[in-house]
């Protein structure tokens, strides 16, 4: 009951600012284009969604919707691009959310136990998923309340994984390989934020195995590209939170520089350029949508894409968390083709706002093609 009343409070409280520039003439409910068309589902960061108790609602709704479509739209992953919390182990969130740290992760690790045996998901590490010491040494629970058991259809699936900073198993690098897709080989691999030198040796290491030649390569990672459509450059920096809060706000420490971390040009020339099947990569990070296509070593198109919807529906501190919106991201069977759509649950959930419920602006619904 208590859940039902803050989805209503929520639904009141949708940001209307801009919406009537996407409003459709006639809502259409979400459904494959093409007859044998596959999809991934793409989830932008969710942060704003866990950190107040008033927004997690929206993020269950996401993910039950996405339960619901699994057959529909024959979902064969469903991969976020991280920043799952806004804090990795704070216990006193002050004027930045009123959930702490172990009520965030169990909000989002309870929204995506929806799928949990229904479809494998990947999650991104983001920099609000580490905490970290004055040298940029870097720790996160993201393995707590991720574990490989969590999800059995993701155990039955990777392939490959390496370890984090403290040197344990885990899933921040991690690749899961479908077979078959259309007659497709796919692998898909997630690398920690601002990956570690040795992280992008592992990866690389990986697409170069003769055992993924022709597999086709999903790449995700936390921050990548920005919405100018440039890869992100300068080096990579995060913050400690200090033990003293001034008017209900906790101080930050000055930002510290993550050794031997990469940027996304970085990860472009040390990884996903000189890899021949590399081929699309997915970010978050930096609030809105980015798109660019580039060649790599041997001459075949790279797509990258960004999509992060946490400034929509209000704004970092005040909003619902970011309207709802996730990608579909459907696959022809041609195995060139995709299509992207970009759709709000919770728009679609009421007739009263399901004109809403899509973006059809060129940056949220477009085509791209593979090279073969």
């Amino acid at each position: 009951m208590k859940k039902i009343f803050q989805f209503l409070i929520v639904m009141v409280g949708v940001s209307w600012s801009g919406l009537s520039a996407s409003a459709q003439e006639a809502y259409r409910k979400p459904a494959l284009e093409q007859k044998g068309s596959w999809s991934i589902i793409m989830v932008p960061d969710v942060q704003n969604y866990v950190k107040w108790g008033r927004n997690q609602p929206i993020l269950d709704l996401m993910t039950a919707w996405i339960e619901e479509n699994v057959d529909t739209l024959n979902v064969k992953m469903v991969m976020c691009v991280g920043d799952l919390v806004e804090q990795n182990d704070i216990i006193n969130p002050g004027h930045d959310g009123n959930q702490s740290a172990q009520r965030q992760w169990e909000a989002v690790a309870g929204a995506f136990a929806k799928l949990d045996g229904k479809v494998p998901y990947l999650m991104a590490t983001g920099n609000h998923d580490y905490s970290i010491d004055r040298e940029g040494r870097r720790r996160s629970r993201f393995d707590e309340f991720f574990p490989i058991d969590k999800n059995w259809m993701n155990k039955k699936v990777l392939a490959q994984n390496s370890y984090n900073e403290a040197g344990l198993p885990s899933l921040d690098n991690s690749a899961y390989e479908l077979k078959s897709l259309n007659g497709r080989d796919y692998l898909f691999m997630t690398v920690e934020f601002g990956p570690r030198d040795t992280v992008l040796t592992w990866a690389k290491t990986i697409a170069d195995m003769e055992q993924y030649k022709n597999h086709r390569i999903v790449l995700m990672t936390h921050a990548y590209l920005n919405a100018k459509d440039k890869r992100t450059t300068g080096e990579v920096k995060w913050f400690a939170y200090e033990p003293y809060s001034i008017h209900n706000v906790i101080q930050k420490s000055p930002m510290v520089s993550l050794p031997k971390a990469n940027n996304g040009e970085q990860m472009w020339q040390k990884l996903v350029q000189p890899s021949s099947n590399i081929e699309l990569v997915l970010c978050g990070h930096i609030s809105g949508e980015g798109y660019r296509k580039d060649k790599n070593a041997v001459g075949k198109t790279v797509h990258q894409m960004l999509f992060d919807a946490q400034s929509m529906g209000g704004g970092h501190r005040n909003g619902n968390g970011g309207d709802g919106w996730l990608r579909i991201l459907e696959f022809f069977p041609d195995n060139k083709t995709v299509k992207v759509k970009t759709f709000s649950p919770l728009f679609g959930a009421s007739p009263t706002t399901q004109q809403f419920a899509w973006k059809t602006d060129e940056r949220n619904e477009y085509v791209f093609r593979f090279d073969e």
